[in-house]
């Protein structure tokens, strides 16, 4: 059985609809954030970073929203959330999950978190201000892969894992000056990802607000 460790609107989000988009038996597990349960010695013995979301698959255990997303395309090679191992829309895919991860992803914590990289209050607010220039940025890049695709998911005919991570992204700037869902190119493409079946499950089963 399959277990998602996860919290509503958390990082978790990705992976909980991606297990939706599968349709495989899999359990939640709440990791209650009001009380800290990321940073109890259970939940460190998963993981140590004291970081949500964590799979258990069986004996294994997995962190990191990419690693978890991709170990589960991977693992139902049949649902077709990436495309085939060595092919060139493989690596467009790689390049993609690892940007999202590790660029727009990243970017993102430090919007929410400045006061982590920072001493005193205008410190993190210089943080968070640099944070969301780059983000515009970020997203626009987001937009222009949505047009070259030809949509209609980010990287074309294909509905992918990149999908749902993207539209869980965008979500997080719903409360910027100029949030993803006001970009013209985006805003019909989030639309789409956000009407799945599996998305709205997952939206209702987490109980958020409906954004479109």
């Amino acid at each position: 059985m399959l277990t998602l460790h996860y919290s509503p609107t958390d990082a978790s989000m990705t992976p909980h609809m991606v297990l939706e988009e599968l349709g495989v038996p899999f359990e939640l597990a709440l990791v209650d954030r009001a009380r800290h349960a990321q940073r109890s010695p259970e939940y460190l013995k998963l993981n140590p970073n004291g970081k949500i979301p964590v799979l258990v698959d069986d004996g294994l255990v997995l962190y990191e929203t990419a690693a978890i997303a991709l170990h589960l395309a991977d693992t139902h090679p049949a649902a077709g959330l990436a495309p085939p191992l060595g092919t060139p829309e493989r690596g467009t895919f790689y390049k993609w999950l690892f940007w999202l991860a590790n660029t727009l992803h990243a970017e993102l914590v430090l919007y929410f978190y400045p006061e982590r990289w920072a001493d005193t209050p205008e410190g993190a607010a210089q943080v968070k201000a640099h944070a969301q220039a780059r983000i515009v940025g970020m997203v626009d890049q987001l937009e222009a892969q949505v047009q070259a695709s030809g949509g209609p998911w980010f990287l074309g005919a294909r509905y992918t894992i990149l999908d749902p991570y993207v539209l869980m992204l965008a979500r997080w700037t719903r409360a910027m000056p100029r949030p993803a869902r006001a970009v013209p190119g985006l805003l019909p493409y989030l639309q789409r990802v956000h009407a799945r079946p599996a998305v709205q499950r997952v939206y209702a089963r987490e109980g958020m607000e409906q954004p479109f």
